[in-house]
């Protein structure tokens, strides 16, 4: 039985539909009719934690607070800076990264495998020396590693937060070794398979890790400076704060942003809930028109 008042699923339909074509791009809906349409054997399985978190919406949160804690490392920084475009063209970049999350996580094996290689290539060409000389290249499988541990450490941390069905101790583990089947892929020999290897694996990053004038720039761009419409500026807020909210006390101190625990206990934690709660609901029927369903 429906109980929305008469006109609310059209709005929520145009809302969602109009936010996943900000997020995949204008090819997003065939793209994931074909990522979830196209038949195969799957790296993981529906049963899998990574298709859990993945297919949240804290991973609005998640990679946000990824982009924050990645900038820390100032090769990792100083490759975005001069290679990626994020500034010119950030819609861009966050279409191609939804992408391939989506393929990797949810497509065929021949697919995922295939946008692994698209990346590797890429990476491949990005090199350079940063403003203190020291030389960077993205297919360093150190840097890489970074990269990688940065992201599967804020994804869990924003899922286990603010998703819908919070992992148990079996699923954050397995999400983390879902994630290492990925990476493995795109040229790091060694990644962490759990939890207790990825809390060893950022600790041993820490003493490279500090906020150049790069990374600070980028957070006040992220955080202050959204490339979002004034009417999403709000929502966006909420979700700037929850992502900044999931940052290990030292990180924020090195971005120089305020933190304040009274503050995220009664005011950015609900809101972060609130939106997230929000986007899942405005963007369930997209989910639901290509068959696919949270677990």
């Amino acid at each position: 039985m429906n109980l929305l008042p008469p006109g609310a699923s059209t709005v929520r339909d145009r809302i969602g539909a109009a936010i996943f074509t900000r997020v995949a791009g204008p090819d997003g809906p065939r793209n994931r009719a074909r990522i979830h349409g196209t038949p195969g054997p799957r790296w993981f399985g529906p049963d899998r934690p990574v298709r859990r978190v993945h297919g949240d919406a804290s991973m609005f949160i998640g990679g946000l607070s990824a982009l924050l804690l990645q900038s820390l490392h100032p090769l990792a920084m100083a490759a975005v800076a001069a290679h990626s475009g994020f500034r010119g063209d950030p819609w861009g970049r966050l279409q191609r990264t939804s992408t391939f999350l989506a393929v990797t996580t949810y497509g065929p094996a021949d697919s995922a495998r295939a946008a692994c290689e698209r990346v590797s290539a890429v990476h491949g060409t990005v090199r350079g020396t940063t403003a203190d000389g020291l030389p960077y290249a993205a297919s360093d499988p150190h840097l890489l590693c970074w990269v990688h541990v940065a992201e599967v450490d804020t994804f869990l941390r924003a899922h286990q937060r603010y998703g819908a069905h919070p992992l148990d101790d079996e699923g954050c583990d397995g999400y983390v070794a879902d994630m290492a089947r990925i990476a493995r892929e795109l040229g790091i020999p060694d990644p962490p398979t759990d939890r207790a290897g990825l809390a060893e694996r950022l600790a041993a990053y820490r003493g490279e890790l500090r906020a150049t004038a790069e990374a600070r720039s980028t957070a006040r761009y992220l955080l202050l400076n959204p490339p979002v419409p004034l009417v999403a500026r709000l929502p966006y807020g909420a979700l700037a704060a929850g992502a900044v909210s999931l940052l290990p006390d030292w990180a924020s101190r090195e971005l120089r942003l305020p933190r304040l625990p009274v503050a995220e206990d009664l005011c950015v934690r609900p809101l972060g809930t609130a939106v997230t709660a929000g986007l899942r609901w405005v963007l369930s029927p997209t989910r639901a028109a290509v068959g696919e369903t949270e677990s």
